[in-house]
């Protein structure tokens, strides 16, 4: 595509159909088309027989970036309707057979100037072209011609033949003006961009000088606008017929948003004036857009984000929440934003809240936020959902310290601040090397082996993680008995989890010192209040039975010393505590029943969080007023039995597995023993 020099709205392009490149003129900037009239003759005037648009002129359209060459097309500014450019006579356009073209009138009428492509230079406004071959060989002569190509006159500039790189014109000189003759440029349509324009040049032929302060344009006027002064508008396109026709993409009936009711619209008609045409009256007004007055319509295409176009946003910050409307009167259409947390806000003008509608959440969660836009025709609504989180600062897993196998135990996870819906919750059981994840705070989980197992819970709250750690002990049957305590304890109670470990160890080294057969947990909050859990041993190999009665056996001692008051620890000096037996849970001792109550009762203990205290570490000091009686009667044992008494497991003599005999008999004489050595 190239831009005429010095005619306003002239164009000259190359396009392509059905494999052939053809060139075609516009006068109106693209508005109309057509292919170039070829010469009548050529050079040595033997008729050409060329009819349109089967056989036309085609022009090589390409401009030179080398200042010092003229491209393969030239025009100028200063000489106005002579163009000057390489091409060929036929179907299309091809780079054989190519010849030297030049109009004298924008392009209408084309003469052949050589058979040879040349490098052609404007001297003195177009009063002198200066023709050289192209620089293939080297060469003394150039050509020189004073009227637009008709006669060239052969000149030698060297006496040995040379390389032609290009050629310089000097521009700004000054000129005298020796002959000066008015002529107008006749083109086949006088009105160009809806103007009308005479030129005034020199007479082919005169051999006369321009000076730079002549005036090329003698007058202009504009011309009475037509149908090819007209473009097709946006959305629009031209027809076979030559109308322009909405475009299959493109709905006519669609009002810009901006259009509010009481103003007014232009109504476009499909066409549009060319850019920079001048053209007045005519069929002007029946191609102009038309005035109207924008419609009432109902809302419709309502969108609703944040400012940041996310869907998260930060506890008890600025969320700006921006509404759209693609159509409705926007004037009148009463705006609704429903935050989702009870709150909620109303504008009776969208234009009101352009700057979008500000909002602070005072709670985490999710919240579902909704937008209605409505007036008198209709109505349209939409939703998003915003999650509101704040970073987690503490966790705490709440377990049972005791299961039973293969029966179902609840895993609690507490955190602080409460959150609602907004967590992640990873749970790892046991040696497994996949998390269970779930969105509650609460699973149910089923250990089917006996031993230790860890649980560890972590929690995902926006960037933070955080994660707490327990030791379940998992065991076919157990015992266990709910202990309390003298009143004292609960005034150094800081009802923090260190303290209460603390406590359960002292506990536990007060009541038995067979450390892998007991488990002490004390429940948070006050009065203090704990359960003791008795465990069978690990060695098992007499079998489930003997085991119960052990545990058994175990029970009712520690039962009888608790209720005898005869436990007890010093909590610090001065501070003695007494550990006192609540009752007995019903924790089985055989698995036929679903679920056991201590650990139902673990759990379903209010729990309020653990925040971090300053915590005193008390030096406790062990007092078991009732251990030595067992040293007692198991020495008189020992000289009174006959035979050989197989013992359970190889545990000191000086723990309770000691009473754990085969001899149903021998059992119950040393626990008889025992409870009247108490009793005194």
């Amino acid at each position: 595509l190239v831009s005429v020099a010095g005619i306003k709205g002239m164009l000259i392009a190359n396009r392509r159909l059905d494999n052939q490149v053809k060139t075609y003129i516009t006068y109106n900037k693209g508005r109309d088309w057509r292919l170039l009239q070829a010469p009548a003759t050529d050079l040595a005037g033997n008729d050409i027989h060329c009819i349109l648009p089967f056989c036309s002129l085609h022009l090589q359209l390409q401009t030179s970036e080398n200042p010092y060459l003229s491209g393969s097309i030239s025009t100028k500014a200063s000489a106005p309707g002579i163009i000057v450019a390489t091409g060929n006579i036929g179907s299309d356009l091809s780079y054989n057979n190519v010849g030297m073209f030049i109009s004298s009138d924008a392009g209408n009428n084309w003469r052949q100037i050589f058979e040879e492509e040349h490098n052609v230079w404007f001297l003195d406004k177009g009063g002198a072209l200066v023709a050289v071959k192209q620089p293939t060989v080297p060469t003394r002569h150039l050509q020189i011609s004073f009227d637009e190509g008709r006669q060239w006159t052969r000149h030698s500039f060297s006496l040995v033949p040379l390389f032609v790189d290009g050629m310089l014109v000097e521009a700004g000189t000054e000129n005298q003006i020796m002959t000066v003759l008015t002529v107008n440029i006749i083109m086949g349509e006088p009105c160009v961009m809806g103007q009308k324009q005479i030129y005034m040049k020199r007479r082919p032929g005169n051999y006369c000088m321009l000076g730079k302060d002549y005036a090329k344009v003698l007058s202009a006027e504009s011309c009475i606008c037509r149908a090819h002064d007209f473009e097709c508008d946006y959305g629009y396109e031209r027809r076979r017929e030559g109308n322009c026709l909405p475009a299959f993409w493109f709905n006519p009936a669609v009002i810009s948003r901006s259009c509010s009711q009481g103003q007014n619209y232009l109504n476009s008609t499909g066409y549009r004036k060319v850019v920079s045409n001048n053209c007045i009256k005519g069929v002007k007004d029946m191609y102009t857009p038309r005035k109207q007055m924008c419609p009432n319509r109902a809302p419709k295409g309502l969108s609703l984000s944040t400012r940041e176009g996310k869907l998260t946003a930060d506890l008890h910050t600025n969320i700006t929440f921006l509404v759209h409307l693609d159509e409705g009167d926007s004037m009148r259409t009463n705006i609704q934003l429903d935050f989702g947390d009870g709150t909620a806000v109303s504008y009776s003008n969208l234009s009101w809240i352009e700057e979008g509608i500000r909002h602070v959440y005072k709670t985490a969660g999710i919240f579902r936020v909704s937008a209605l836009a409505e007036n008198t025709l209709g109505f349209d609504t939409t939703t998003l959902y915003l999650h509101v989180t704040c970073p987690v600062e503490h966790v705490q897993l709440l377990a049972p310290f005791v299961a039973i196998k293969n029966k179902e135990v609840n895993l609690t996870a507490v955190v602080w601040p409460i959150h609602s819906r907004t967590l992640t919750y990873f749970w790892w059981l046991g040696n497994s090397t996949e998390p269970v994840i779930s969105l509650d705070g609460s699973i149910s989980y089923t250990f089917t082996s006996e031993g230790m197992n860890t649980v560890t819970v972590q929690v995902s709250s926006a960037n933070a993680i955080l994660q707490d750690t327990k030791t379940i002990a998992v065991q076919e049957f157990f015992k266990s008995l709910l202990l309390s305590f003298s009143p004292n304890l609960d005034e150094y109670n800081p009802d923090v989890s260190e303290w209460r470990q603390d406590v359960g160890r002292v506990i536990k080294k007060a009541l038995l010192q067979v450390s892998d057969q007991l488990l002490v947990a004390v429940f948070p909050g006050v009065p203090t209040a704990a359960e003791l859990f008795l465990l069978p041993h690990k060695n098992q190999s007499e079998g489930r039975k003997k085991s119960e009665k052990e545990l058994e056996q175990i029970s009712e001692i520690l039962a009888s010393a608790l209720n005898q008051n005869l436990v007890e620890f010093e909590l610090k000096p001065g501070a003695r505590v007494i550990v006192y037996i609540t009752q007995l849970t019903l924790a089985p001792l055989v698995d036929s029943i679903p679920r056991h109550s201590s650990s139902a009762m673990l759990m379903l203990l209010s729990v309020v969080f653990l925040g971090l205290a300053v915590f005193l570490i008390y030096k406790f000091k062990r007092k078991i007023p009732w251990m030595n009686i067992y040293a007692e009667v198991n020495q008189e044992k020992e000289q009174e039995m006959i035979g050989s008494v197989s013992q359970s497991d190889s545990t000191p003599k000086t723990t309770l597995s000691e009473f754990s005999t085969p001899k149903e008999v021998m059992e119950k004489e040393m626990d008889a023993r025992v409870k009247r050595k108490i009793q005194t």
